[in-house]
């Protein structure tokens, strides 16, 4: 499994032959066709309509949410929590993902996903802050955790869903384009690195990928 981080929240998932896309706001001049697309929420900056045009094809499946689903044409099927979905040997698990204490996301209007293949789970957060769902996720081998804060989780709030989730890998994201820099990323891997002795932080920026 191939995972690059396009920017933002924007993911490039490579697994048993298939390419996923995850709320592809940023996507390569050169982006592959899409076989799988995730669209977390209806937010311009998570469901960018265009670039989903760009990278689809007829048989491409995209799933999330209602509100965003209204927006997106194509192959749409809208998922709610607690909702898994088998494409071709992939499984997608829709979860919750929501704001406590701000209005940006309310409770139900958006969703995290856990991709599970090749013997591994992702699971991409969302636009989210710190909530008890996560106490539920098991042996999850990648999460992706928004950081950069006002909308989502700020650094200290991801370390401790970073705890929480105790994931073999945690990539933070959701930085450097809205809101959050680079400094929050480092510290965040500085953070999770010296209060775990299990969790890796891994940074991708460029083209980097992680290979797992």
């Amino acid at each position: 499994m191939k995972i690059r981080w396009l920017g933002h929240a924007s993911f490039e998932i490579e697994t048993a032959g298939k390419v996923i896309y995850l709320d592809p706001y940023i996507i390569p001049k050169d982006a592959k066709n899409a076989d799988l697309i995730l669209v977390s929420h209806d937010h311009y900056d998570h469901c960018d309509t265009e670039n989903i045009e760009k990278i689809k094809r007829d048989k491409t499946l995209i799933l999330t949410t209602e509100g965003a689903a209204k927006r997106i044409s194509g192959n749409v099927k809208v998922v709610n929590p607690g909702d898994e979905v088998d494409f071709d040997g992939i499984k997608v698990g829709a979860i919750p993902a929501y704001n406590i204490g701000k209005p940006f996301h309310p409770k139900g209007a958006g969703l995290g996903f856990i991709l599970e293949s090749d013997g591994k789970k992702v699971y991409h957060a969302g636009d989210t802050d710190i909530i008890p769902e996560m106490e539920e996720l098991e042996e999850i081998t990648v999460a992706l955790l928004p950081i950069g804060g006002t909308y989502t989780m700020d650094v200290k709030e991801a370390v401790e869903a970073a705890k929480m989730i105790n994931p073999r890998i945690a990539v933070p994201m959701h930085y450097g384009k809205i809101v959050g820099s680079k400094k929050d990323a480092l510290e965040f891997k500085r953070l999770v690195e010296k209060e775990t002795y299990t969790i890796k932080v891994v940074i991708l920026e460029g083209k980097g990928t992680l290979e797992i």
